[in-house]
């Protein structure tokens, strides 16, 4: 497959949120030797990698329009337990649309799909561990909080597993995944939206650090 890091594409939606501060949340300093919390990949996981796959999840190449939504732009870091960056760890996401639907052909509403929104996408982390994609916020569905499906690949094996939540969204407490975790855990896998000028649409950015149960930054 491809490598899809902070590329041409990615950067042009990026140029605005690319700073030092994005990256390194003063809200998310935790002390070394505290791992990202795993958790379930869930059903919607991809069957087979989409043709388009890159880290802009909310517009398809060649398509007329983007998805349906609020943007969001989410940049991060992927580190090792020692707070060493983990150069070339690939960064995948997965999310349901705007209308609650994952683009897997198990969701029984995929023929509501939002065929705008790409559903999956992948970023490769540069030397210092960052990444970046813009996607939409995500919503609710019957039974789940909104939520990010986030998986970490190192060396071709999975490193971590876990769901991204909104920062005090109504339904976490109401949601059974959020629920198990503790107080420190969630601060670790909850987004604090900020918005940002994007024209006309309502936009915001986030950032997030993803600590990798490990020691060792190559990972041979």
């Amino acid at each position: 497959m491809r490598r899809v890091g902070i590329t041409r594409r990615s950067v042009s939606f990026m140029v605005p949120f690319l700073s030092i501060g994005t990256f390194l949340p003063s809200s998310l300093a935790f002390p070394r030797g505290m791992p990202t919390p795993e958790t379930t990949a869930g059903p919607y996981y991809p069957r087979k990698i989409p043709n388009d796959y890159d880290s802009d999840l909310a517009k398809i190449t060649g398509s007329d329009r983007e998805a349906a939504g609020e943007m969001l732009y989410l940049t991060g870091r992927v580190l090792n337990l020692a707070g060493q960056p983990l150069e070339d760890a690939r960064v995948e996401i997965w999310q349901c649309d705007a209308n609650g639907v994952y683009h897997h052909l198990d969701d029984r509403s995929y023929t509501l799909r939002d065929t705008a929104f790409q559903g999956f996408g992948y970023a490769m982390a540069d030397q210092m561990g960052r990444f970046a994609f813009r996607t939409i916020v995500p919503v609710p569905y019957p039974g789940r909080t909104p939520h990010i499906h986030i998986k970490v690949y190192k060396n071709n094996r999975a490193r971590l597993t876990t769901q991204l939540y909104l920062e005090g969204h109504r339904q976490n407490r109401l949601d059974f995944l959020f629920d198990i975790l503790t107080f420190a855990q969630r601060r670790q896998v909850e987004l604090r939206l900020t918005p940002v000028v994007n024209g006309e649409r309502q936009a915001f950015r986030t950032a997030i650090e993803l600590v990798v149960a490990s020691k060792n930054s190559s990972w041979r």
